[in-house]
């Protein structure tokens, strides 16, 4: 059986909902648009891939309940990254109605978008920790999705929590256009000790190199670093389409990655790109294919 390919990270979204979009301006006009399972369905079967996890765009429950019926109605979609109310002391009874709901099989995990609170400690909060103790117990991943100045509380929450599965979005955000990497090493490393239950997207990374001028020789020496903390059994490909429209086509994201592990074994291929996701979200379609 040919072994399935997930991009592990994308999103649909629509402007015109009311959701927090004002950041598709400046540079990122060219994606202030409607994308949804259509636009990305071609993109799909040109490069093989099987399946996807939806991930969430703001901090918003209504939208969490968009994406698990959208993943019912889609046929790619296997998972879903949605929003809940860390600090809402009544999160717990938020997760139990969303995973009862007929949808509620295809939410997989959670995220906050942490790098937009001024607090870059916000997930070191009472609150948000009580938040994170009833994902746990709810089964769920969840998703980190810092930039550098928020990487230390992601290492020491996960650090706090080791009987739960964390996914590390984008690497964490280095600075690839300026070629920003030892302060941004030193702290992946301490991923070391937390690398069994803690999972990297190997994506992301497009848009923080040049976007006119980049290549896979850019990304190469942060990808090596990834996999040498992380290992083959712990990183997933992800193309965090539509965002990275703006700096490379989806078949462009799927290229560059695949030149930056063109090293790698195929057992490894496989999992990077496919088995990994399934193993971390524990994709309900697919685990029959855990490595």
């Amino acid at each position: 059986m040919t072994n399935p390919i997930i991009d592990s990270h994308h999103h649909f979204w629509d402007p015109a909902s009311g959701g927090d979009y004002g950041w598709l301006s400046g540079p990122f006009e060219p994606i202030n648009r409607t994308f949804e399972p259509s636009d990305l369905r071609p993109s799909l079967k040109k490069n093989g891939v099987t399946a996807t996890v939806l991930v969430q765009t703001w901090n918003d429950l209504g939208e969490t309940w968009d994406f698990i019926r959208t993943a019912e109605a889609t046929d790619f979609v296997a998972g879903v990254v949605g929003w809940v109310d860390l600090t809402d002391p009544k999160v717990g009874d938020t997760l139990a109605e969303l995973k009862a709901a007929p949808e509620g099989k295809w939410l997989v995990g959670v995220r906050h978008l942490i790098q937009t609170e001024s607090n870059p400690n916000w997930l070191l909060r009472d609150d948000a920790k009580r938040g994170l103790k009833a994902i746990e117990a709810a089964g769920l991943v969840y998703d980190l999705v810092p930039n550098l100045p928020q990487l230390p509380s992601c290492i020491e929450t996960a650090q706090a929590f080791p009987g739960m599965r964390f996914v590390l979005d984008h690497i964490s955000k280095p600075e690839i256009r300026s070629r920003s990497f030892d302060e941004w090493a030193v702290l992946i490393r301490q991923f070391r000790s937390q690398r069994d239950h803690v999972w990297c997207k190997l994506s992301g990374m497009v848009t923080e190199a040049d976007w006119k001028s980049w290549t896979p020789e850019d990304l190469k020496p942060y990808v090596r670093e990834v996999i040498e903390v992380f290992g083959t059994d712990r990183c997933m490909f992800g193309t965090d389409w539509p965002v990275c429209l703006v700096a490379a086509s989806y078949d462009g994201v799927v290229e560059a990655l695949r030149e930056c592990l063109k090293d790698l074994s195929e057992g490894d291929l496989a999992r990077i790109f496919g088995l990994n996701a399934i193993e971390a979200y524990r994709l309900p379609a697919f685990q029959e294919h855990k490595p």
